[in-house]
Order: C-alpha cells, then structure tokens, then sequence
C-alpha cells in the first residue's frame, strides 16, 4: 500500500472534528440520534459503507432478501454513528451508564474475581456498543482497561484515544508496547477488555458464519497464562436507540486457545444472528473479502 495522503486526513479529520463539535453543543438524547441519522443517511453512501456491508452480506447470509439487506444497511450505518458519538460524549455516557441493565449468569463470577483480586478477561465484539459494556460496569466501581487498535488516520487517532481514556483508563494501543503494560496491569488482578472480532492476518484460522475467519488467540491465552475468566460481554442497544442491555456470559471453560477462541467466535455469531443490525458489518472480517493490493508491474523496456 501506498503512503498515506496527510491532506486528505486532515480534511477528514477537521469534518470529523467538526460534525462532533456541533453534536455535543446538543442534548445527549437528541445527540446521540442525529449523528447517527447522520452517518445512515449522509455518511455512510458517501464512505462506501453500504457496499462493504452488501459485500459481507452476501458471503455470510445470501438468504437475506432484498429489504432485509437495505434495512441492515441503514441500521448497521445509524448504529455506527451512535457509537462515535456515545465515544466523545465521554461524561454524559458514563453518566447514562449507571441506568444500563447488568445482567447474566457471569455476573457472579464477575463480583467474585473483584472481591479476590483476580485478573478477568472480557470478550466481546462490535456489537451493540463496544464501549457500553466498559462503561456500564466502571459506574458500578469496576477498573476495566481495554486494549484498541490505532485508527489508520493519526490526525484522528489522537482524539480519539483521548475519547477513550475519558470513559475510563487504563487504555492500551495494540502492538508490543500496549501489549507488555496489559499484562502487567492483569498481573495485578485488573480486568481488560478485547474486541476480538477484527481480521488479523496472523490469527488462527476459525469458522464464523461457517466462513474461514482469521482470528485472534491471545485472549483465551492470556486467560490460562493468568488462570483469569474469560467471559463473553455484550452490550446490546435498545429499541428506542438509546439505552443498552448488558448481557455477561458465563466464562468459557478453560482448555486449549484454539477450542476457546472457537466458542467466542460461536457465541458472537448467536449474538449477530439474534441482532442484524447492530454488528459492524462494515468490517472486512473475512480473508476472502480482504482487497488484494498488487505492487505495480514495471514498466516495460
């Protein structure tokens, strides 16, 4: 791949800056909605995100219909939008937190790692909201980090972490610095949080949707390296689009990384089926899907 254009970064970077801006001048409620009507109706033809979600469709379920697939297409893009949103709201969403319902038979195992100082390791996916779960459970006296990949645009990453560390630190960017003060905040009892539903090129090759998915094992890892639960968290958006269910698993039972990572990957793809349109089906998850760059081919003599 090419360097990236720093013109064309920044110009994404100040509307970005500028669309959240004139959000946050408004009501949460009313915030909230409109960014995401926003991104569904405005952003989201303009950046492509229909056509990677059609793209993704077809490979995982083309026995959708044609009005089902239009109306993932809107929510999963409003369901975007909400979540960029709910990021940089910073106090008002931990603040709305304290009213999400905390429910599941991992709530137990949960209080009782708290009370023992034992390390945990959340599992979770884009769902929903990624950052309610988080949220949710540091208003009820949690301390939760999670580790993030840096957006590709730095101009925007830098904000964006920023955003993060508001809802609640420790944050740790992935890559082998991030990775080394992850494990030294678990080996002192903390809890961290890991998406673990993105394509990673070196992950282990899983099914998803009956699809090769690669993905990755470091979480079921860490979990028997450090003898931590490794619970499955959702945070499921409400009708109304505004408030969220917290759904928290029972752990996964400790054997080999490979048969835990499989039974994430299980229970995620339960969560989507259950929930369309509140997956990021923007994502590239698939290798099958994945744009093939080519080097260009020398010029002819």
């Amino acid at each position: 791949m090419g360097k990236r254009n720093r013109f064309i970064d920044r110009t994404v970077d100040l509307s970005a800056r500028a669309i959240i801006a004139m959000a946050l001048a408004l009501p949460y409620r009313k915030r909230v909605n409109l960014v995401g009507a926003l991104t569904a109706n405005i952003i989201a033809p303009l950046a492509g995100f229909n056509t990677r979600i059609r793209t993704q469709l077809a490979y995982a379920c083309p026995e959708l219909d044609e009005p089902e697939i239009k109306r993932i297409c809107k929510e999963v893009s409003r369901n975007v939008g909400r979540n960029l949103i709910e990021t940089y709201s910073g106090n008002d969403f931990k603040t709305h937190a304290k009213s999400f319902n905390v429910t599941g038979p991992g709530l137990a195992v949960l209080e009782a790692a708290k009370d023992a100082g034992k390390p945990v390791i959340f599992v979770s996916g884009h769902i929903g909201s990624y950052d309610a779960p988080r949220a949710a459970l540091i208003a009820q006296g949690y301390r939760i980090g999670v580790i993030y990949k840096p957006m590709s645009n730095p101009a925007f990453n830098s904000h964006y972490v920023a955003a993060l560390s508001t809802i609640g630190d420790p944050t740790f960017a992935r890559g082998r610095k991030g990775l080394g003060d992850m494990m030294r905040f678990l080996k002192s009892g903390g809890m961290v949080g890991i998406l673990n539903d993105q394509h990673l090129g070196h992950g282990a090759d899983l099914l998803f949707f009956g699809k090769p998915a690669k993905t990755p094992t470091s979480a079921a890892e860490m979990a028997l390296r450090y003898d931590a639960p490794m619970i499955p968290i959702f945070g499921l958006r409400r009708e109304n689009g505004i408030d969220f269910d917290m759904h928290i698993q029972a752990p996964i039972a400790p054997s080999d990384a490979l048969t835990m990572t499989q039974e994430f990957n299980d229970r995620l793809e339960e969560q989507v089926r259950a929930h369309m349109d509140q997956w990021f089906w923007i994502h590239r998850r698939w290798a099958a899907l994945k744009p093939k760059y080519k080097k260009p081919a020398p010029d002819a003599d």
